[in-house]
């Protein structure tokens, strides 16, 4: 490998810059070629092990084969995908934000319903999953919530969910059982590392401490230990609350600040690319990206895309790979 060769050059040991930029291209090296590697072992095994169905009692081995060729499938489906995520930011964990749109406890529900399924496909990866801010409804849902998905990727995976997100069902909250139109929107944004600098200044920011809100027993009721941080210029407003300490809380909010203004400038720098481009069309409120109906039939549809599943409850259930892979497979991504 020509990345290793030049690890072992002593002129770069004198650079701990090149150093840093060499293990890095070799990392991402490896996390391509490892699993790629792995695969083609598991094929070989089962290629050589195969003349063993075809011999005296060989059906028994049958199931264990099918159970190797679906775990090989999923393998393969997940180099796929990954083969798909090219953005620079792509790797980073992906930080996310839901807002219910009008319609109180209905929408608020709905808003609630999504932070499940999110939290739901993390499981489903083993991915972590750090929740910043949860505001409870009044009666049943959230008020907003915004959560990190720790692992790799999930910024890749999750950057196709933003947008605006419509529920069709007969809604639980109404006495007389009518049909309901519900619209959430959710934010994805990439969490920025170290290496990528942000700049704010302490003069921007707008600090407010108060008392959390939820569980947390006589702490939560004693100590202003959640923080609120205005980004004057922006307008932007982050709030932490879910941790005992203030300064922790402090912590966090300011590196979900920093994501979301170094998104502010990313997207600022493409609607200057579009203005040579041509236009793009935009997310808007009541231009949902995705509709999930619950009555008078049951589908899920993604509108960019053009995929469907008819397995409502599995999908709201965090089954969501099948539109994942289908956003990112149809360039909706970069068009």
């Amino acid at each position: 490998m020509r990345v290793e060769s030049e690890l072992l050059l002593e002129e770069v040991w004198s650079s701990p810059d090149k150093i840093k930029e060499l293990q890095k291209a070799k990392s991402e090296i490896l996390e391509t070629v490892q699993p790629v590697d792995s695969l083609l072992d598991k094929v070989h095994y089962l290629e050589e092990s195969s003349h063993l169905l075809y011999e005296e009692g060989g059906e028994i081995f049958l199931d264990e084969f099918k159970n190797e060729l679906d775990m090989l499938k999923q393998e393969i489906d997940g180099i796929e995908l990954k083969i798909l995520l090219s953005g620079e930011l792509d790797k980073n964990n992906a930080i996310i934000t839901i807002h219910p749109g009008a319609g109180g406890t209905e929408s608020q529900d709905w808003a609630q319903m999504l932070m499940r399924m999110y939290i739901r496909w993390a499981e489903r990866h083993g991915f972590k999953v750090d929740i910043a801010d949860l505001q409870p409804g009044d009666e049943a849902g959230i008020k907003g919530t915004t959560f990190t998905i720790v692992g790799q990727y999930t910024f890749g995976y999750l950057k196709g969910e933003a947008g605006i997100h419509r529920l069709v069902r007969i809604s639980p909250f109404d006495a007389n059982k009518r049909r309901h139109t519900s619209f959430s929107a959710v934010l994805v944004y990439p969490e920025i590392k170290d290496d990528i600098t942000v700049e704010i200044k302490e003069d921007d920011l707008k600090i407010d401490t108060f008392r959390a809100s939820g569980a947390g027993g006589q702490h939560v009721n004693k100590v202003s230990s959640a923080v609120r941080i205005t980004h004057i210029p922006s307008g932007v407003i982050v709030a932490c609350q879910t941790e005992r300490s203030q300064h922790r809380n402090k912590e966090l909010a300011m590196r979900i600040l920093k994501s979301r203004l170094y998104d502010i400038s990313v997207h600022e720098r493409e609607k200057k690319m579009d203005t040579i481009k041509g236009d793009k069309k935009g997310i808007s409120w009541g231009n949902q990206i995705r509709s999930y109906v619950l009555q008078p039939y049951r589908l899920v549809k993604d509108h960019r895309s053009g995929s469907e599943a008819g397995n409502v409850d599995a999908v709201l259930d965090g089954d969501i790979d099948f539109f994942i892979k289908a956003f990112l497979a149809s360039g909706a991504s970069s068009a």
